[in-house]
């Protein structure tokens, strides 16, 4: 049913690859997905993806006041090379600092700017260059959205990264056995739009829609679209309904209670993603 629409789909859906650096050496990689809009490289995506840049930014500050404690002792005359040591070992330094972050939007040497991020909507929007993509979205009319109409979801779930980072360089690299990234889809039916007020600054409606299918790690940020490639939203985040029994099976010879959950996915609504970018564009000219 979704075969064309997902060759559509991905046509104009990325991988977007968040790599980090923590202050033990130790790094990590986060997989999302984003969607080109236009010809004038403007994309999407959901903003929770960039928490942890956004922990970066009071990171930087604590790890300038290490740094200045740290040179304070080293350059103290008065202490030896055992006291320094001493001193700087009981300076207060978290593991977890990310000490570096690189964003990869879908290929290399391609940069971002205008990147703003809504996390009241969880949505973010960027203008990328260069822009080379030649197919785009074409966004559903939410006026008289029918329940029961089937969806499908496309990003890119159950697959790890690993990047290393090149002290030399100072950049993160990936290995070749990366790519290509294998798109995954999951389809599901549209059960309701989700209301959940407006924004602090009475700007934008909070609103999503709710399909019967979870959406996957790996797809937040990707188009949920109907069979004519239509995209009736990007992936958010999946909720678990209780379904309100609890079945009690054993397990290792306990009796144990199972409770049962019905996990939905809410996408940005369209109306959302509209509304926020022509806002956007028009302050930006």
């Amino acid at each position: 049913m979704f075969a064309s629409a997902c060759d559509l789909a991905g046509q104009f859906t990325f991988p977007l690859i968040i790599s980090l650096r923590f202050f033990d050496g130790t790094t990590r990689c986060s997989l999302g997905s984003f969607i080109r809009i236009n010809k004038e490289g403007w994309v999407i995506t959901v903003a929770h993806v960039f928490e942890l840049l956004l922990e970066q930014k009071i990171h930087n500050a604590e790890l300038r006041q290490y740094n200045e404690e740290r040179s304070k002792i080293e350059a103290d005359p008065n202490l030896d090379a055992k006291q320094k040591r001493k001193r700087v070992n009981r300076l207060h330094k978290n593991n977890a600092w990310i000490t570096v972050s690189s964003v990869w939007w879908g290929g290399d040497g391609v940069a971002s700017s205008n990147l703003t991020v809504f996390p009241e909507l969880d949505l973010a929007i960027a203008k990328l260059s260069p822009s080379d993509a030649n197919t785009f979205p074409v966004f559903k009319n939410p006026v008289g959205i029918r329940p029961g109409t089937s969806l499908c979801k496309l990003g890119f779930p159950f697959y790890e990264i690993k990047a290393t980072f090149n002290e030399g360089s100072g950049k993160f690299v990936l290995p070749p056995e990366t790519f290509p990234i294998p798109r995954f889809p999951i389809e599901g039916i549209f059960t309701r739009n989700i209301l959940c007020g407006r924004t602090n600054d009475k700007k934008y409606d909070i609103k999503f829609i709710e399909t019967s299918s979870p959406g996957l790690r790996g797809q937040s940020g990707g188009p949920v679209f109907d069979i004519g490639g239509n995209v009736w939203g990007i992936q958010s985040q999946t909720r678990h309904f209780p379904l309100g029994f609890s079945p009690r099976v054993k397990k290792n010879g306990r009796e144990v209670e199972e409770n049962q959950f019905l996990n939905a996915g809410w996408a940005v609504h369209p109306d959302v993603i509209l509304s926020v970018y022509v806002i956007l564009e028009s302050n930006l000219k």
